[in-house]
């Protein structure tokens, strides 16, 4: 994909994505005083959209950011397909939209004012796909997540998630999974977390301190639909070592089976099954 030229849009202005685009002051920049949402687009579309613009209206409202009445979800989808078409993306892809408040003040802002960035990159997969090779996982000590008004949403603030991401690396895993001050299981550096046993899908409540994930949600829909059993509730540690399946979601990458824990190996028959149901409904979605 190196060769194809993408394209943003700043704030209304669309350039290509190798320009400067950081204005100076920028409160995202300096202070991480912004939220975001990432969005899968398949067969040149952004999918889920609804939930996606309606999660980050409201983390901007918890943030206090005032976004401008014209700035509805139907000029973002305008605007993401626009970029879509310059960048030639016509099949799979990704889309990042961030709201930032405007430049200006130190802690205490000036403004709260609106700013918004788009962003698309093109991805191989026009579905999603299972991965072939169990992630291995284990838990992060280090640092503890604490439920806040602001858990929900994907603020940019997300140190914890890089150094728990970069301890990973480190120790030649493919991901940790996050705790809250209670020790509970909440979430993975990217991506919510499910837990199988016996045919129940298990999952930590948003009271627990995870993101409020599209996917996550989903998940869930589709998986009360077609006859499984899911529990929102909080999940401990050990709960890892009984489970007869793990896996992760996010919006991108859709769901990736769990391969083991430790000592412990998972199956990824519902896994698969959920990711069969999920490509069924997009492809119906959009009429392809």
């Amino acid at each position: 994909f190196c060769s194809i030229m993408l394209y943003v849009n700043n704030n209304g202005k669309v350039l290509l994505a190798s320009e400067p685009a950081i204005e100076a002051g920028s409160r995202a920049f300096l202070y991480g005083d912004g939220v975001f949402e990432s969005v899968r687009i398949i067969h040149g579309k952004p999918i889920n959209l609804t939930a996606h613009i309606q999660r980050l209206f409201k983390g901007a409202e918890i943030l206090k950011i005032r976004i401008p009445s014209y700035l509805t979800q139907e000029v973002f989808y305008e605007k993401i397909l626009e970029l879509l078409e310059k960048s030639e993306i016509k099949s799979g892809g990704k889309c990042r939209i961030s709201i930032d408040r405007s430049a200006g003040g130190t802690y205490k802002p000036t403004t709260n004012e609106a700013t918004y960035f788009i962003e698309v990159w093109p991805i191989e997969e026009n579905d999603f796909l299972l991965n072939y090779k169990g992630l291995e996982i284990d838990v992060y000590k280090d640092i503890k997540l604490y439920p806040s008004v602001l858990s929900p949403f994907k603020t940019k603030n997300g140190l914890t998630k890089v150094l728990a991401a970069i301890a990973a690396d480190e120790l030649g895993l493919d991901d940790f999974i996050l705790q809250n001050d209670k020790g509970n299981l909440i979430e993975s550096t990217s991506c919510n977390i499910f837990i199988v046993s016996n045919g129940v899908l298990y999952t930590p409540g948003l009271q627990e301190g995870c993101i409020a994930g599209t996917m996550r949600m989903q998940v869930i829909n589709l998986a009360i639909q077609n006859g499984v059993r899911v529990y929102e509730c909080p999940i401990l540690p050990h709960n890892l070592l009984s489970a007869d399946e793990v896996f992760l979601t996010n919006a991108i990458t859709g769901i990736k089976w769990i391969g083991g824990y430790r000592t412990k190996r998972y199956m990824n028959n519902t896994s698969r099954r959920l990711v069969m149901l999920l490509n069924a409904f997009w492809s119906k979605e959009l009429g392809v």
